[in-house]
């Protein structure tokens, strides 16, 4: 009954209320990243969601073209995009940006607004509470919560951060931390609001199969999601989903999908390990049953390929 319950769900647009998210993503550095924007181009078209502004913290000249042209394909190239306020050692990659900018033609070159300003920007403008859900490094909300005013901006108009983050299998120091410790470390030990992790074990656990992109995204000739996984790495390749479990926990977290660990805090170590303690604290972390890898993969595929709305 669940699953016929999903199925539903999945064409009915019925099961969940929309909400305001903004995307905060280190574009360029891995694939996921352009596959977990798809899913929230998808959500907002299907009204579970409100995607109201990208938010980079990768400083490379390619990201903020790369999210303009991206927006634009899904009908939605008039969305706020900020730029990274700095750069990061081996933070600033680029897999697949230009390659896929050359490949879908031109887009503005016009300077974005620095993530920071943008992001205090649209949570005052907010009429609700804002779920931000964070695939790239802290140095963003980072920034903002040391801002004048910050905390008391983020109580008032954050529900929650989702964030692709940490490793709660075996301790070891998880890329999106380790290349901004400091700032992983205010947000993780001092933000405000619930913080929910998709820990690297989690996306490892659960591999986009490249025969998706092969198969599903072939409604148009080119595609800049498909273009962009094909520039990444030799293809046929399956590779880990971690930020499009972010995207799904966020904008679904009723169904359980995943399960949950119970609360309690996460401390950054100095290598970027993180440590978390349960007990008293509003942070918890994803947890994967082996036994719904198939159920969460259909999910994530059909989601990130969804065809754009025709406005």
């Amino acid at each position: 009954m669940r699953r016929i319950l999903l199925v539903v769900c999945l064409l009915a647009n019925v099961c969940w209320a929309a909400r305001p998210v903004i995307f905060d993503a280190d574009m360029g550095n891995d694939i996921d990243d352009a596959l977990a924007l798809a899913m929230l181009h998808a959500f907002t078209s299907r009204g579970e969601c409100e995607l109201i502004g990208v938010t980079l913290t990768n400083s490379h000249p390619a990201a903020v073209p790369y999210i303009r042209m991206v927006n634009r394909f899904y009908g939605r190239g008039d969305l706020p995009v900020g730029s990274a306020i700095k750069s990061l050692k081996d933070g600033a990659n680029d897999g697949y940006m230009a390659q896929a900018l050359r490949a879908m033609g031109p887009v503005s070159a016009e300077s974005a607004e620095p993530a920071p300003a943008l992001l205090r920007r649209l949570l005052q403008s907010a009429r609700e509470k804002v779920i931000v859900v964070q695939t790239g490094f802290s140095s963003n909300l980072a920034a903002l919560l040391d801002s004048p005013g910050g905390m008391a901006l983020i109580r008032e108009k954050v529900e929650m951060v989702v964030a692709m983050a940490g490793n709660f299998a075996d301790g070891q120091p998880e890329y999106n931390v380790h290349i901004d410790i400091p700032a992983a470390k205010a947000v993780f030990e001092r933000w405000p609001t619930p913080v929910v992790f998709s820990g690297f074990e989690i996306g490892r656990d659960l591999l986009y199969p490249a025969a998706s992109i092969e198969r599903d995204f072939a409604y148009v000739a080119l595609h800049p999601i498909a273009a962009s996984y094909r520039a990444y790495r030799k293809m046929p390749y399956d590779r880990p989903s971690w930020d499009l479990t972010a995207v799904l926990e966020a904008v679904r977290p009723s169904p359980g999908y995943f399960g949950l660990s119970e609360p309690g805090t996460v401390a950054v170590g100095r290598d970027g390990s993180t440590r978390f303690t349960a007990g008293a604290g509003n942070r918890r972390y994803l947890i994967l049953d082996p036994s719904r890898r198939a159920e969460i993969l259909a999910v994530l595929t059909l989601l990130a390929s969804q065809p754009p709305e025709r406005r």
